[in-house]
C-alpha cells in the first residue's frame, strides 16, 4: 500500500515521503511569501532543516525551550514583526510547532499571551485578523499538533502548563514528510510514540458522545501496536515511520473530545521538572489506566478487541506495560529524575489543569495524589 495522500481532515494535510519539496509551494497556497521559520535549536543546526528553510526563503527564528515558555513566545512574535514576515512555518516536533502556532497568533494581538488560555469562551477575545496563517511540517510522530487549534506554553511565574487556544490557530497546511522523523533517536521516537498513544487512549475513554473520536482513537491505538517499537528499534523503517505519524495527528485529531489524568498530572511534571512530554505520559499511562478501570473497562475490552489482543482489561494493560519495557519507558518517575519533593504542588496543580475535567473518574486532589504516589512506587 501506498503511504502517500492528500486529506482535508481536519485541515488539509499533504501526507508522504518526500513531500517536504513541495514546503516552497505549500507556503504559496497558505498565502507566504514572506514566512518565518520557527525551529528549536537542536533542528536548527540539521542539513534537513537548513534545506528546507532554503527553499522558500526563510528567516530562522530557534528561541525555543524544549517546554516552550511565554518568553520564547515574546521573542518570536519581535522577530516576526521586525522581518515584516506574513505567515509562518513551524518545523519540528511539539516545542516547535506550539511555539510556531503561538507566534502566528501572538503576531496580530494587543493583549496578553494569557487573556487567550483555554478558559470558556476566552479564545474570542482575539482579533481573527490579526492571526496570520501557519504551514506545520512535522519531524516527530508525537504531538499531533500540524492538526491542532491550541498551543502549550509553561507560564514560568507560576510554573504551570497553559493551553492557549482558538480555533484559527488550525495550521493552514500540515505537510507530513516521514521521511523526517528517520533520524529520530530511539529515545525520542519512543517518547513521541508514547505521547500519540497517550492522546489516542484518553480520548477514546473520555465521556461523552463522539464516535468520529472514538474510531479514529481506536485505529490510532492500532497503528501504535503494531509500528511503534519497530520505528524505536529500526528507524529507518519508512513504513513504520509513516504509520507512527498519522497516528500522532489522529491522536490529536480525536481529543478534541477529552484528554483525561495521564496529562493533567503529565503538565505539572513537565512544567517543574522539564521532562519530555511523551516520555512522562508513558510513566504515568498504566497508573491512570488502572486508577480509572471501573468506568472505562467496557470500552476497553472493545478496544482490546479491535487492535488483536484477548478482550478484556488486564490483557490491554499488560500490552502497555510490555510495550513501555521493550522501547525503554522507565516503569517508575525515577527513571525521570522525579521525586516526592514536589508532591504538593503537584497534587494542587493536576486538577486544576484543563485536560483533569476529561478524565472519566473525578481527579481531584486526592486522586492526583493517590496516582502519583503508585507512579512513584510502581503499584500498578
Amino acid at each position: 500500500m501506498t503511504q502517500r495522500a492528500n486529506w482535508n481532515y481536519p485541515t488539509s494535510v499533504r501526507f508522504g515521503a518526500g513531500r517536504i519539496v513541495e514546503l516552497p509551494e505549500a507556503a504559496k497556497a497558505a498565502g507566504m511569501t514572506n514566512p518565518l521559520f520557527v525551529t528549536d535549536p537542536g533542528l536548527a543546526k540539521m542539513s534537513m532543516t537548513q534545506s528546507a528553510a532554503s527553499s522558500v526563503g526563510a528567516q530562522v527564528f530557534s528561541e525555543i525551550k524544549q517546554n516552550p515558555i511565554e518568553a520564547n513566545v515574546t521573542a518570536g512574535v519581535a522577530a516576526y514583526r521586525a522581518g515584516e514576515h506574513d505567515g509562518v512555518i513551524a518545523f519540528g516536533g511539539g516545542s516547535a510547532l506550539d511555539a510556531g502556532k503561538l507566534i502566528a497568533f501572538m503576531a496580530g494581538q494587543n493583549r496578553p499571551l494569557w487573556d487567550f488560555e483555554d478558559i470558556g469562551d476566552w479564545w474570542m477575545r482575539a482579533d481573527v485578523a490579526g492571526i496570520a496563517p501557519v504551514v506545520a511540517v512535522p519531524t516527530t510522530a508525537g504531538t499531533g499538533s500540524e492538526v491542532g487549534r491550541a498551543g502549550v506554553v509553561t507560564d514560568e511565574r507560576t510554573h504551570t502548563k497553559k493551553i492557549i487556544f482558538h480555533p484559527a490557530m488550525m495550521p493552514k497546511i500540515a505537510l507530513c514528510d516521514p521521511a523526517l522523523t528517520v533520524g529520530m533517536p530511539p529515545v525520542i521516537t519512543a517518547g513521541t510514540g508514547m505521547d500519540a498513544l497517550a492522546h489516542c487512549i484518553e480520548a477514546y475513554c473520555a465521556p461523552g458522545y463522539h464516535p468520529l473520536a472514538d474510531g479514529i482513537a481506536a485505529e490510532g491505538v492500532r497503528l501504535v501496536k503494531e509500528n511503534l517499537a519497530r520505528a524505536v528499534k529500526h528507524g529507518d523503517d519508512l513504513e513504520a515511520r509513516a504509520n507512527m505519524m498519522a497516528a500522532a495527528a489522529m491522536g490529536a485529531t480525536a481529543f478534541q473530545k477529552g484528554l483525561g489524568a495521564i496529562h493533567a498530572l503529565s503538565h505539572p511534571v513537565g512544567a517543574l521538572y522539564d521532562t519530555h512530554h511523551g516520555m512522562t505520559n508513558g510513566v504515568f499511562m498504566p497508573y491512570v489506566l488502572a486508577f480509572n478501570r471501573k468506568a472505562i473497562e467496557e470500552r476497553i475490552k472493545r478496544l482490546s478487541a479491535y487492535i488483536g489482543l484477548r478482550p478484556n482489561f488486564r490483557a490491554f494493560l499488560e500490552w502497555v506495560l510490555a510495550l513501555r519495557a521493550e522501547i525503554g519507558v522507565p516503569h517508575t518517575l525515577a527513571g525521570l529524575n522525579v521525586g516526592d519533593d514536589k508532591i504538593q504542588q503537584i497534587v494542587a496543580m493536576a486538577p486544576d489543569d484543563p485536560t483533569a475535567g476529561g478524565n472519566p473518574v473525578t481527579f481531584d486532589k486526592r486522586a492526583a495524589r493517590t496516582v502519583f504516589r503508585r507512579a512513584l512506587e510502581g503499584r500498578v
